[in-house]
């Protein structure tokens, strides 16, 4: 009979619920969630007081900005997931306002199921009318929320760990891959959501930070940004157990690799688009400076 070590049994010891506050289970997903938020602010907080001259954004603004597009990130990720996971989307559809009810049958259950990639689109709407209405630079903001968002994102991820979903792919064979284990059911899986959280998070952050100093045209740490957490997302997901109701689909992809190629074809003409803006921009100023 095989042993397993303390970690391979982590999830014996870690309760999805943190704590209760009367009939109200408070999971350690939503305590993270809250966490990433604030992780991001605080971190677009420190850049605006330290690289202004990068990021000319005052505090009021910023604050303003942050509500805007968590307000598009909570009805993008939900909407997103209802449309794109969600087996009942149809009930959903015609009933909206039940995407966002905590009770079931008068039971408090919380809300689950959001989709990253829901959540961007949110976000990038949000912020193109926050930007629209208050009369601010849309690459500024992005490039701000760029290099603010992937440590926040760890603590996303840690969320999932923690509240025992989004599980690895069951480990065959021998070898090291089974120490680091976790014990689902039975079944030792890939600890999936902790590689995303180094590579989504860590990784692309470290890497934004080694770029900042180069990457200076407007948008462009947005498109680095893009591309990085796209592909660090599609390489994790062979370690990502597809969700039960999606299955795979055509080479072997999951869904999630599939929306990862079309964020990274998006981000690649992103970037031809914000280069080919800057020459234009750039060849404007020499004409000008020859007519003079």
């Amino acid at each position: 009979m095989e042993q397993y070590s303390l970690w391979n049994r982590i999830y014996d010891y870690i309760d999805p619920i943190a704590f209760k506050i009367f009939d109200i289970s408070v999971h350690w997903y939503g305590i993270m969630y809250v966490g990433a938020m604030l992780i991001a602010l605080l971190i677009a907080k420190i850049f605006i007081k330290y690289q202004n001259k990068r990021f000319p954004i005052a505090q009021e603004q910023l604050d303003s900005f942050f509500i805007w597009v968590e307000v598009g990130v909570i009805l993008g990720g939900r909407i997103g997931y209802v449309l794109i996971y969600s087996p009942q989307r149809w009930e959903y559809l015609s009933q909206p306002w039940q995407m966002f009810n905590p009770y079931i049958d008068g039971v408090f259950v919380g809300i689950s199921g959001f989709s990253y990639h829901g959540a961007m689109i949110g976000f990038v709407l949000a912020a193109l009318l926050f930007c629209y209405f208050k009369k601010q630079s849309f690459w500024i903001f992005m490039d701000l929320s760029a290099i603010s968002v992937p440590l926040g994102y760890v603590f996303g991820r840690l969320g999932n760990f923690f509240n025992h979903e989004l599980f690895g792919r069951v480990i065959e064979g021998e070898g090291f891959s089974r120490t680091i284990g976790i014990l689902v059911n039975g079944e030792l899986r890939y600890p999936s959501q902790l590689f995303e959280a180094f590579a989504e998070g860590i990784v692309v952050f470290i890497v934004l930070m080694c770029l900042l100093r180069y990457a200076k045209r407007p948008g462009s740490l947005l498109v680095v940004y893009g591309f990085l957490y796209a592909l660090a997302r599609f390489i994790c997901e062979f370690f990502r157990e597809a969700d039960v109701q999606m299955g795979y689909f055509a080479l072997g992809l999951s869904m999630g690799q599939i929306l990862s190629i079309v964020m990274m074809v998006i981000s690649a003409f992103l970037a031809l688009f914000i280069f080919t803006q800057s020459l234009v921009s750039t060849q404007r100023i020499k004409s000008q400076r020859k007519k003079k």
